[in-house]
């Protein structure tokens, strides 16, 4: 099984498709140093582990704190890896647990890698999305998606917020950058951004 979905000379960009809601599960390595980063600890733990072992992770960052988002994080925090989370959706986790906060703005390091955070509520209180400096990789969560934003009829969803979250934060990328989403297939910046009126117009 091959895991690999995205590379350049400096970064490896892991995808796995998990649990009963297909969720994406992205592991961004650094090639320089070896260093690697989980993106949400969505299911089948056993797999992430496999995955964690081989490509050394270091740390796993949350970018919401939906159930499918993190159900493997109990076993990941059991075999010693830390678990980063927005305080605004860390009560999302009180039942299995976490280790770090991450803020708006916060840039991770990974190797050589920088992550840089970007708060962007609307989907959750907390949802937060990840750009490797230097690359067009953009990894969303559930606030961007193929043809939309992600639901806001679940606890602490506000589909004003989201849509306010996009226009202002996600979209002040440019069009080539990739959104590497928490469901279903990657698309762009530049695909997307016509259509904000429309989800505006449709309201979902």
């Amino acid at each position: 099984m091959t895991t690999l979905h995205w590379q350049n000379s400096d970064v490896d960009v892991h995808r796995l498709v998990v649990g009963p809601v297909d969720n994406n599960v992205f592991v961004v390595r650094c090639r320089a140093t070896g260093e690697a980063v989980l993106i949400d600890a969505a299911n089948e733990h056993e797999k992430l582990l496999d995955l964690c072992t081989t490509l050394g992770v270091r740390r796993v960052l949350e970018t919401h704190g939906h159930w499918d988002h993190i159900q493997a994080v109990p076993a990941l925090r059991e075999a010693g890896y830390e678990v980063a989370v927005t305080a605004l959706d860390a009560p999302r986790l009180k039942d299995v647990g976490y280790d770090l906060f991450l803020d708006d703005k916060e840039v991770v390091e990974v190797g050589r890698l920088r992550l840089h955070a970007v708060h962007t509520p609307g989907h959750t209180e907390g949802s937060i999305c990840f750009h490797v400096a230097g690359t067009p990789l953009l990894f969303t969560g559930d606030t961007l998606f193929p043809g939309g934003p992600g639901a806001t009829k679940f606890d602490g969803g506000d589909f004003t917020t989201i849509i306010s979250s996009i226009g202002n934060s996600l979209f002040a990328f440019s069009d080539d950058t990739i959104v590497l989403p928490g469901h279903g297939t990657d698309t762009t910046i530049g695909a997307e951004r016509p259509y904000l009126d429309e989800w505006v117009a449709r309201g979902w």
